[in-house]
């Protein structure tokens, strides 16, 4: 197969301006010679890969980069040595008074099987161009329109520089500690708290943003005086022109970003918001499916989407190192390669979630964990997005509604047990099984799923009266003629009772016993523990016989076996995570299929 290189892009390239969006946004079919991956031996810190890479238009031949977006592009082989592809889209910056093209689109066209052409080094004939006669070029396609000048900045202390536009803009990929001219536009995707600190150097404040650009993200901390001054001013999703800030290395421990540096910003920093609508920076994902997550090392960060399945209500840790209660919230996703996973919430973000049931939820930057196998959980610097507006969502969303909503799912597990809240019919364990897998042993907390019948119910403390206000959960304490929560701080005149289940349950192989709280209660009576205790108080046959009609009935559970002490004594406690009352079509189809299968063959 022949190719037709663009004669003379090369020096087009090389000479184009940052704002030259005639050259650097338009259509280019060039040949790879070299692709070379670099790293930066300024940082003992394990950073992304970089590609250097030596393009030729068969007259000529430059030395480029390749962003960071398209390595993959490299480790799939896709690109190599004599591809030849359509460059799409590049922008290009200053390195030590070097001109360095950044390649941030491309579309392969195939594999040519030697070097095209005879091309010359450019950079060493100055730029000039061959006494060749050039072949034929690819036609550029449409020219896109450089954006307009922003309007006035926001008011900060620096003002800002009139005129500033286009041509002065810096990809965050091209920062680097030599530069101190440079300008970047960029989109803040996540913004943090105010945090304080105190130690023995003194107290303080900071904030940090999280700034991406077609080129990649990067993070910007803001401290003390400064971070009062510029706090008010950055807003998530709203995009900036941001000067005068030292680019530092990036402290890996604080950040899960790629990049190699970060951003102060100082007192002199200059923020201007940008008001254009054309060419502004747009959210990227690089998803991956949930059943690839047993492929992804554990505390690597990666983008997942998926249906929220189910979602616990909102609970409470304790800290080790500070003591403090924080909330979390636990969701269940599921997505089109039949997994489901555990995501946790945390802080204020499990506290104000309040996406509808069943949402199509995109998360960037989530942490993935090993606790039973594979887990994710929301870090400082991750991102969601509820329902977004991308195809990935519509997809998902029309695959749930037409068939997604009653398939089953499986879960990530590791040696011996599931690792999901939910029920898993596909790694069903005896009580046997459990017990002779040593389910719960120290330092090993395990999930598994298992179907029993309740054979007896301790009727004694059935529940504990609670906090009415939502979310809280915690006992109150009688006093006079009320009952105060000491977490909320308030008085009411009747708690909430919640259920608090111990129960012996049995199946073939053997019995144990099970604990549980609120949810198992309510699915096991039927009614609230307010009502159970109603029924008691007013009549104690009647009580008796809810007590009878729960027991002898089966269910499917989700359990965690976990190892503890109480009163000197270690045992093996196996908590109830989800219970779900028989469907019995499901069951039957399950059967049927196991009927099917190579198993009864």
């Amino acid at each position: 197969m022949s190719f037709q290189l663009s004669a003379g892009s090369c020096e087009k390239l090389q000479s184009a301006s940052q704002a030259d969006s005639s050259v650097l946004e338009s259509s280019h079919t060039i040949q790879f010679l070299s692709i070379k991956k670099v790293n930066n031996p300024s940082s003992s810190a394990p950073s992304v890969d970089r590609y250097r890479i030596i393009i030729s238009d068969g007259i000529h031949f430059i030395q480029a980069m390749l962003a960071t977006q398209l390595n993959q592009m490299v480790n799939d082989g896709q690109i190599s040595r004599h591809t030849v592809a359509v460059l799409e889209k590049a922008t290009c910056n200053t390195v030590q008074s070097k001109k360095l093209i950044i390649v941030l689109s491309l579309r392969v066209l195939g594999q040519a099987t030697e070097k095209i052409g005879d091309p010359k080094n450019l950079d060493s004939e100055g730029g000039s161009r061959q006494d060749a006669t050039p072949g034929p070029a690819v036609i550029p396609a449409e020219p896109i329109p450089a954006p307009a000048t922003t309007s006035p900045a926001i008011t900060r202390p620096q003002a800002p520089q009139p005129g500033r536009g286009r041509s002065s803009v810096y990809p965050i990929e091209g920062l680097s500690p030599y530069q101190n001219n440079w300008t970047i536009k960029a989109r803040v995707t996540q913004k943090s708290e105010m945090k304080t600190w105190s130690n023995q150097r003194g107290e303080g404040k900071l904030f940090n943003v999280t700034l991406m650009d077609e080129t990649g993200e990067i993070r910007a901390t803001a401290f003390n005086m400064v971070a009062d001054d510029l706090y008010p001013l950055l807003e998530e999703g709203k995009v900036y022109y941001i000067s005068k800030g030292r680019v530092n290395l990036a402290k890996k421990k604080f950040s899960n970003l790629s990049n190699d540096y970060e951003l102060g910003l100082e007192k002199n920093t200059e923020i201007e918001e940008c008001h254009d609508t054309t060419n502004l920076p747009v959210m990227k994902f690089n998803f991956i499916p949930l059943s690839g997550l047993n492929d992804t090392p554990k505390d690597a960060t990666c983008d997942v989407i998926g249906v929220v399945k189910e979602f616990s209500p909102v609970s409470e840790i304790t800290s080790k190192s500070t003591q403090r209660q924080i909330p979390k919230r636990e969701l269940t996703l599921v997505d089109k390669s039949q997994f489901a996973v555990r995501l946790t919430l945390w802080g204020k973000q499990a506290e104000q979630y309040n996406a509808e049931p069943n949402a199509v939820i995109a998360f960037k930057g989530v942490r993935v964990g090993d606790f039973g196998g594979r887990s994710l959980s929301m870090v400082a610097s991750s991102t969601m997005h509820i329902n977004p507006d991308i195809q990935e969502c519509f997809d998902l969303r029309g695959w749930y509604d037409s068939q997604g909503a009653n398939e089953n799912f499986h879960a990530h597990s590791n040696l011996n047990a599931t690792t999901s809240m939910a029920f898993n019919r596909d790694d069903l364990r005896s009580l046997d099984d459990v017990k002779q897998a040593q389910y719960g042993l120290p330092d090993r907390p395990e999930y598994f799923s298992t179907r029993a019948t309740i054979m007896h119910i301790k009727s004694d403390n059935l529940s504990y009266p609670a906090c009415p206000n939502q979310g809280c959960n915690k006992k109150v304490i009688e006093l006079g003629d009320g009952w105060r929560c000491e977490k909320c701080s308030q008085s009411f005149k009747a708690p909430e009772h919640r259920y608090i289940m111990s129960m012996s349950v049995a199946d073939y192989s053997g019995q144990a016993w099970l604990q549980g709280f609120n949810e198992v209660g309510t699915t096991v009576f039927g009614m609230t523990a307010n009502e159970l205790l109603e029924i008691k108080e007013r009549d104690e046959g009647q009580f008796n016989v809810v007590l009878h009609k729960a027991i002898c009935n089966t269910y499917n559970f989700s359990c965690r076996a976990k190892q503890d002490t109480y009163n000197e004594n270690t045992r093996i406690r196996y908590g109830i995570h989800r219970i779900y009352q028989l469907n019995y079509k499901e069951e039957a189809n399950q059967l049927r299929d196991l009927l099917y299968s190579s198993w009864a063959r």
